[in-house]
């Protein structure tokens, strides 16, 4: 089924905020590979799948865009945007294993070439690395928003778990989850950067404000790229979240709007795991019945709009404007 997805500008990238971070990228991705280095083969094996699988790297881009909009001139930034990815990386591993997903980022899954266990102990030693880094940048108030972040993050998980194949969560406990499970870790990328450079708290608190946002939007659009993207941009299966019973905002918002045939269905499916191949047809169809897709990236485009308003505090510069793009591509992404 041909799903026409309301996303806004089609043209909008990330150009111009790779363009400015490139140089600080490359040292960060050298960072990287020094830092997956182990005598235990195994490590830098799963690590480096993973890592070299060709993710956009949005957080740590965050964290060295956000250094400079706010004067940073050290070298801090570096090892604090490494440690970023990094957490980002290990929560993948383990989500995976959690998920039992097959697929990430185009690429059979960590679980699926090694196994679960060491999915799990390899994004715990990338975990183990991003703290060592933070203690070398000597930051403690970095360490405690990154260190805060990681615990936030795994509470996320653990909600997500409960209300994984619940139909009756509510779109406010849904987007609990994912402020949790995702925008942290976005909110802590953005934060970071002032904090080095000793920023006002008002400077603090908008870049804060910016990663939460982008990220609750972030979120929201891959919920409707799962039942409306292409799997060989999306890098996984589209429908995925469908076939492993999540419940994500389109389907929340589906099942309130539906009759009680049609919540029959929600249930079947994604409580009781009983899906037919015609399944996720009918899914989607249902999202477009009742204007769940649309609806979803409405919510996304607020959550944008209130990350773009976060950086008014700033004087107009080309790293500022770099940022509201990014929002724009976040927003109106398809992949």
């Amino acid at each position: 089924m041909a799903v026409v997805i309301p996303f806004s500008p089609a043209d909008a990238t990330i150009d111009r905020l790779v363009e400015f971070v490139t140089p600080d990228m490359q040292r960060v991705n050298a960072q990287i590979l020094t830092r997956t280095g182990s005598e235990v083969t195994m490590i830098p094996e799963v690590a480096n799948h993973l890592i070299s699988s060709g993710g956009k790297r949005l957080r740590p881009m965050l964290t060295l865009a956000m250094a400079s909009l706010t004067g940073y001139s050290g070298d801090g930034h570096i090892k604090l945007a490494a440690a970023v990815e990094f957490m980002h990386t290990a929560t993948l591993l383990h989500d995976d294993v959690v998920d039992e997903s097959d697929m990430r980022r185009g690429r059979p899954a960590a679980r699926k070439l090694w196994g679960n266990e060491a999915s799990v102990l390899v994004g715990d030693f990338l975990l183990g690395q991003a703290f060592k880094m933070m203690v070398e940048v000597g930051s403690l108030q970095a360490l405690g928003i990154l260190s805060n972040a990681a615990a936030i993050i795994a509470e996320g998980e653990v909600m997500q778990l409960g209300a994984a194949k619940n139909t009756a969560t509510t779109e406010d406990e849904y987007l609990a989850v994912i402020r949790a499970k995702t925008a942290e870790l976005f909110a802590a990328a953005c934060e970071v950067g002032p904090v080095l450079t000793n920023r006002p708290k008002a400077e603090h608190a908008a870049c804060r404000s910016f990663g939460m946002n982008l990220g609750i939007a972030f979120q929201l659009v891959d919920d409707v790229l799962d039942y409306g993207g292409k799997s060989a941009k999306l890098g996984k299966n589209v429908g995925d979240d469908f076939r492993e019973g999540k419940i994500t905002l389109p389907v929340v918002l589906s099942f309130r709007r539906g009759s009680e045939s049609e919540r029959g269905f929600w249930s079947r499916a994604l409580e009781q795991g009983e899906i037919t191949e015609s399944d996720l047809e009918t899914a989607v169809g249902l999202m477009i019945k009742h204007r769940a897709l649309e609806d979803t990236i409405k919510r996304a485009q607020h959550y944008g709009a209130i990350a773009r308003d976060a950086l008014a505090l700033f004087p107009a510069s080309e790293m500022k404007q770099a940022l509201e793009e990014a929002v724009e591509f976040c927003t109106a992404r398809t992949y």
